[in-house]
């Protein structure tokens, strides 16, 4: 099959037309008239460790094992030295199970649940700082010309969110280029499929950039401090609590990225300026969701 030129540069990019991501769904519009458009599905998925039931999370279904290793390791409950000896998906019952070769036990951590400001369940065990004191992320450079070439590039790619709307993306982005791009019904499962694949295929994060359409809530900046990367950006806007943790652990946050503005809010340091705003064009909506407001 033919690449999508929008997509040959990317490691893992969306497939929208993928079997059992979305559905045609009727109805009516606002003048009584049939109306028919793809809706995202979203299924549970229930993710053990080892012998232990974690979590069961709403998610599309696409890409569950890195979704289950990535979550496990942003809720620290899987080290970076710790060794997985399996990963396996049940199509059937919607179930994965992570196996390592020391035994884990974080009843502690079951104990405490927090609900977070994410959609579709997000939940955070244990105390949400924990592994941030004393953090300072590693020292990187982001020019505002690769800034706004990813933004034009992530924008323009054929996603879900462009086919049915209701979904989030998060793409992790070395310099100016999109390596992996992730959806998923809450930012955070997105996020966890990026934290996930870098797990499992031993990608370093220190020169990394993510991208996200999500919010920049206090959840995805603690998620983006504790997987390493430097750069969090997205074309939404910011919490407090968000940009409070970001200056915390020097994290640069740049938000309402669109056209050729946007906000950063902290590490400004990082960025480099070195394009002029005025030439870059205003956003269109060429690329913007076909579907209804997510």
């Amino acid at each position: 099959m033919a690449t999508r030129p929008e997509t040959c540069g990317y490691l893992i990019a969306p497939d929208p037309l993928r079997p059992g991501l979305s559905r045609a769904v009727e109805g009516i519009d606002q003048t009584g008239a049939a109306h028919r458009i793809s809706v995202v599905e979203e299924r549970p998925l229930t993710i053990y460790l080892n012998s232990r039931e974690i979590v069961t999370a709403m998610t599309i279904g696409d890409y569950p094992e890195y979704l289950a290793l990535g979550f496990l390791r942003n809720q620290r409950m899987l080290d970076s030295d710790d060794e997985v000896t399996g990963v396996e998906f049940d199509p059937e019952l919607d179930v994965v199970v992570v196996r390592t070769a020391r035994q884990t036990d974080h009843e502690a951590k079951l104990a405490k649940k927090t609900r977070t400001s994410g959609c579709a369940l997000g939940t955070v065990f244990g105390d949400m700082m924990a592994g941030l004191d004393g953090m300072k992320l590693p020292e990187a450079e982001l020019t505002t010309s690769e800034l706004y070439s990813l933004a034009h590039q992530i924008n323009r790619t054929p996603s879900l969110y462009l086919e049915a709307g209701a979904i989030h993306g998060t793409v992790l982005c070395r310099r100016d280029r999109p390596l992996v791009y992730m959806e998923d019904v809450g930012r955070h499962n997105a996020v966890d499929k990026v934290a996930g694949w870098m797990f499992s295929e031993g990608v370093p994060a220190a020169d990394k950039t993510l991208y996200t359409t999500g919010r920049l809530t206090s959840e995805m900046v603690i998620k983006t401090a504790l997987m390493g990367i430097p750069v969090l950006a997205s074309r939404s806007g910011f919490t407090a609590w968000g940009v409070e943790i970001a200056r915390q652990v020097g994290l640069t946050l740049v938000g309402r990225l669109r056209g050729h503005r946007f906000v950063c809010l902290s590490g400004a340091e990082r960025l480099v300026f070195d394009a002029d705003p005025d030439s870059v064009p205003e956003e269109g909506r060429a690329h913007r969701r076909k579907g209804a407001v997510a």
